[in-house]
């Protein structure tokens, strides 16, 4: 019997925690206060606040996520956003979930890009610049900018270029450090202001 309960609560150990399932429906109803900045379908009006809708669920979990640890840290730890932090705040597993299940399943709307800045942005994007070192955006985020769900990189396709380029600008200046193995720091700390301008502008117009 004593081998027999100690086998038990060491398979009780071993089992991992619960993952949230994330609900679309659920999700859609707790959306409301993310609205007034982001839209009720996610496809926000403000170039400064990012399009959700059609982001990989994977993606907006973590950022929610960051936000929220950053909200207990005092911005020490996570995404360091003001107001991010503060709508996070009260956030549990479940609504998370919840609300990155129903962002993901809504349609992105697409945007443009500027005739004048298609041929400099597609090279940057595309081919990167081999001489300073600046790695092909191509290469984490697909042709059409997509990114991979699994992976953990985002659709950047059809993004606010405004948006864009305020994060670019903040990986560079480090101000944003929740990048996985600090790789977007690495690449934007060789990008200039006007690649940052071009590729924004090249993004948004991607879908």
């Amino acid at each position: 019997m004593k081998k027999l309960l100690t086998l038990l609560v060491v398979s009780t150990c071993l089992v991992p925690a619960a993952i949230a399932q994330g609900n679309a429906e659920a999700g859609k109803a707790k959306s409301a206060t993310c609205a007034a900045c982001h839209n009720a379908d996610g496809n926000s009006m403000l170039p400064v606040n990012p399009k959700l809708a059609g982001q990989h669920a994977k993606y907006l979990e973590k950022q929610l996520k960051e936000f929220r640890l950053a909200s207990q840290t005092g911005g020490k730890e996570g995404r360091n956003n003001p107001v991010m932090n503060g709508m996070a705040a009260a956030l549990s597993d479940q609504d998370i979930a919840d609300l990155a299940a129903y962002f993901s399943s809504q349609e992105a709307k697409a945007g443009a890009t500027p005739e004048d800045k298609v041929v400099q942005g597609e090279k940057l994007y595309r081919g990167g610049d081999m001489e300073r070192g600046l790695t092909a955006c191509i290469a984490c985020h697909g042709p059409r900018g997509n990114g991979t769900g699994l992976a953990g990189f985002p659709d950047i396709s059809g993004q606010h270029a405004e948006y864009t380029k305020i994060q670019l600008q903040q990986f560079r200046d480090g101000k944003r450090a929740n990048d996985l193995n600090g790789m977007m720091r690495d690449i934007a700390k060789r990008l200039t202001d006007e690649d940052i301008e071009v590729l924004s502008q090249y993004v948004e117009g991607l879908h």
